[in-house]
């Protein structure tokens, strides 16, 4: 005889919910403890004596955990314990990079990566307070996605658009500069996510068949079609690889989730393949991409050099690396603190310290997808599904770029590298996969 799950109103779903909050609270004492080692590593290679504002940075930081820690406690109890202490674990390591890059190259980053972090927990309250039921993104789905197609548009308005290293994916708003696609990615997540859970019977069904292959029927492939188009304008028209990249990718990859269809993930293989071979024909900038990919020591001192300094920094790095405050990269490669945020700590923690980032990124990308497979309908799965795919995929396509196992895409390290719009947003994304997490125990 089965026994039925505590529910969140029971006494035992109570003490399972304050179990979980106590395991949280533990986990964020340990990453706080692991930060704060961090930096003063860092300021004993840099200054040697411990750095003057460790105190003022550790009640900052104390601060920003336990106001975390007690919002998703009261609001999403009951919640998976171990993705808020491993994202903030992240955000943590990722600003004490920062700041000794800062001693690197005499530039003050860290207090406004600092400010940034504040912003973004900012918005990962507000989410867990004012979203308190994820099914609200479902009733609200076209308002969503157009909200999504706006966002993505922004950057080619006139006056507020901004063009950067050739790419036009910024939007200037008096003293404020930010990447809306960071949240037009969520947006179209929470659409895709409602549009396949309503469509999913129709996109199922196999009633023809390609060979000895049983497909569905060519008017579902529509939107295959549609966001391979949308993926293409933003190459086209914005210069962005990687968003366009992610978009497409997610779609297909939710889109299988939601059938178990290989056709469909045929023929967007196909797509994708076109759409690269016509993009590398025609446009400049992803010819540029390639060739730096494919042939990166041919021009070590111009279109290779990021990639060529980055491969040095990675093997300088060996096992154990240089050590905090010794490597080169901060000095020698150029937007290390975003696109080649990883090659730094490559080369100053070595191959474990970078493992164990990419088991910290293996860890929130199991446990969303822990929190999909949970969901008690399809919307919450998909949901779930998505912004844990999007998560997985930014940190593919960055450490593939940095490595040299894909073209740089332009993407960012969530929750690590310099930049306030994806930490906010990847906040965001935390709170929705807590906000799934709690609903799946009530």
């Amino acid at each position: 005889m089965s026994v039925a799950a505590p529910t969140a109103g029971s006494e035992q779903g109570k003490r399972e919910a304050r179990r979980r909050s106590n395991a949280e609270l533990r986990l964020l004492i340990l990453a706080l403890t692991t930060i704060l080692i961090a930096y003063t590593l860092v300021g004993l290679a840099e200054l040697e004596t411990i750095p003057a504002g460790l105190g003022v940075y550790v009640g900052a930081m104390a601060a920003l955990a336990v106001t975390a820690h007690l919002v998703s406690r009261r609001l999403a109890p009951g919640a998976d314990p171990i993705l808020l202490p491993t994202a903030f674990l992240l955000n943590g390591l990722g600003l004490v990079m920062v700041r000794r890059l800062d001693f690197a190259r005499d530039v003050t980053l860290a207090p406004a990566q600092t400010l940034w972090t504040v912003v973004a927990i900012g918005a990962f309250c507000a989410t867990l307070l004012f979203l308190r039921d994820h099914g609200a993104l479902d009733r609200y789905r076209y308002l969503i996605g157009i909200g999504a197609l706006i966002l993505l548009m922004l950057p080619l308005l006139p006056v507020i658009g901004v063009e950067v290293n050739g790419a036009r994916i910024w939007v200037r708003l008096g003293s404020l500069r930010f990447q809306p696609g960071e949240f037009a990615k969520l947006a179209l997540v929470a659409f895709f996510a409602s549009y396949l859970a309503e469509k999913r019977a129709l996109l199922t069904v196999a009633t023809n068949r390609l060979g000895p292959v049983p497909v569905p029927p060519a008017r579902a492939f529509g939107p295959v079609i549609l966001a391979w188009g949308v993926s293409l304008s933003v190459l086209v028209f914005q210069n962005d690889l990687g968003v366009s990249l992610l978009i497409f990718s997610l779609f297909i990859a939710m889109l299988y989730v939601s059938t178990g269809r290989a056709a469909y993930v045929i023929i967007a293989g196909l797509l994708f393949s076109a759409g690269a071979f016509a993009a590398w024909t025609l446009l400049g900038h992803v010819q540029r991409r390639v060739t730096a990919w494919l042939s990166p020591f041919e021009d070590p001192e111009g279109a290779g050099f990021q990639i060529v300094q980055s491969l040095y920094a990675l093997a300088a790095g060996g096992i154990t690396g240089v050590g905090w405050g010794h490597g080169r990269a901060p000095d020698l490669i150029p937007a290390v603190e975003t696109d080649f945020i990883f090659a730094a700590f490559g080369e100053e923690l070595g191959l474990l310290g970078t493992t164990a980032l990419l088991l910290c990124f293996m860890v929130l990308v199991s446990r969303g997808f822990h929190t999909a497979l949970r969901a008690r309908d399809d919307f919450s799965t998909l949901l779930a599904t998505g912004v844990t795919v999007v998560l997985g995929l930014q940190v593919f396509i960055i450490l593939g770029g940095v490595t040299r196992l894909i073209p740089l895409t332009g993407l960012t390290l969530p929750f690590i590298s310099y930049g306030g719009s994806s930490l906010v947003a990847n906040y965001v994304l935390v709170a929705l996969l807590l906000r799934i997490s709690s609903a799946n125990r009530s």
